[in-house]
């Protein structure tokens, strides 16, 4: 039977990945951790530094945002595929945790129990006096500032000198309206990109969410509550010093190829019809159609008073790109003209503006007074890179000031 001929496929596995949980293109080695924790709600593995037999300075890196278990190998590999982080690291004298948990679209607070765990652990067994680097990629970043905050609050020391966030959405991360709208178009109901795009982490996370029960577009309550929380934790944990980085520039330039109101990617044979837009602004603006054959129905999802969101300044996710190699491996033909686009902004991964207004969007962070920013010091990419990768500039600036 042909495409289309059948009811539309489940597109099974798709989800939108991060590249932390993404195959490298040149895999490395990983070698066996000295050493492995059982954690609540998640797990660590223990590298010594070089030469080291026990734990004397560590350094946790935890994991980000995607579905299911953290796949520890490939956090590893990830962290040394451009820039040898974890390998210089180690050759400077730290001892690197790498921090996963059981189920990464699990709530902020709940994956905070692992993170916490980690920190304490760390302080139990290291020898000496050196304080902790504790910080995260991505929602990484999010998940271990709200278990410093909160260890604070409760006055219990965690011995951290030094936190840092790798383009991590302190100010919201965005997927594309209709990108989650079409995660519950897939005519099968628990479908692993709707389980994603409705948990509890992604509706922490997203600036924007589709609620897929009213069709509404807007701020997730989970996003609320967990704001309101953090800001009865102060905020921020305020004993270590704040180190933050962009993937994005910070110049105000993004993706000037991605423009306002564009096709992004247009699909035929299943699904046919079916067709994204770039972000524009304006009232009642379409963002997708959606058509489905089998059970029959299409859709179109608007917005009103949206910025330029897809070709801002940020940190990329090749969002379309995983999109269609999906759709194409389910029968389809795909015209695919943005591949990439913005997926952390840069104001969010240093935490100087909200996203709602196109003149924050798209300002010159640079230009801006540095204390403008929650954090203590931050670097924005010279170039914009995919969200989280660690090029040598931006490894380099961290390693630097993370001490000898």
């Amino acid at each position: 039977m042909s495409p289309q001929d059948s009811a539309e496929p489940e597109l099974a596995g798709l989800t939108i990945s991060d590249p932390l949980d993404q195959r490298v293109h040149h895999p490395v080695d990983v070698p066996e951790p000295d050493n492995e924790w059982s954690l609540p709600e998640g797990f660590a593995w223990v590298f010594h530094s070089q030469g080291n037999h026990a734990l004397t300075r560590p350094v946790i890196i935890s994991d980000g945002f995607s579905l299911g278990r953290s796949e520890l190998d490939k956090l590893y590999q990830f962290l040394e595929s451009d820039y040898s982080l974890v390998s210089e690291l180690r050759r400077r004298g730290k001892d690197v945790i790498l921090l996963g948990y059981n189920e990464r679209t699990a709530a902020i607070q709940t994956n905070a129990q692992a993170a916490t765990a980690a920190i304490l652990r760390a302080n139990a067994e290291k020898l000496g006096g050196e304080r902790l680097v504790v910080g995260g990629f991505s929602m990484g970043g999010l998940v271990t500032r709200y278990a410093l905050a909160r260890l604070e609050t409760q006055r219990i020391d965690h011995q951290t000198g030094i936190y840092f966030s790798f383009d991590t959405p302190h100010r919201g991360a965005t997927i594309p309206v209709g990108v989650q709208a079409f995660s519950y178009f897939i005519p099968v109901p628990d479908n692993d990109f709707a389980r994603q795009m409705n948990s509890p982490a992604a509706r922490q996370m997203l600036w924007q969410h589709y609620d897929k029960d009213t069709g509404k577009i807007g701020v997730a309550q989970e996003r609320k509550d967990l704001l309101d929380e953090l800001a009865r934790l102060g905020g921020w944990p305020r004993i270590p010093r704040l180190l933050g980085v962009a993937s994005g520039r910070g110049d105000g330039v993004g993706l000037p190829e991605v423009r306002p109101g564009e096709t992004a990617l247009r699909v035929e044979r299943i699904y046919p019809g079916t067709t994204f837009y770039t972000q524009a602004q304006g009232a009642d603006v379409t963002a997708a159609y959606l058509n489905r054959r089998f059970p029959k129905a299409e859709k179109t999802i608007t917005t009103n008073g949206f910025p330029e969101l897809d070709g801002a300044p940020g940190g990329t996710l090749n969002t379309y790109r995983i999109l269609a190699n999906a759709m194409e491996k389910g029968g389809g033909t795909v015209d695919l003209r943005h591949p990439d686009i913005c997926f952390v902004p840069t104001i969010s991964a240093v935490s100087v503006r909200d996203i709602g207004r196109q003149e924050d969007l798209y300002v010159k962070v640079d230009d801006l007074p540095p204390d403008e920013s929650d954090l203590d010091d931050f670097i924005c990419s010279s170039t914009t890179t995919t969200h989280t990768a660690v090029t040598e500039e931006l490894g380099a600036w961290l390693i630097d000031r993370l001490g000898y």
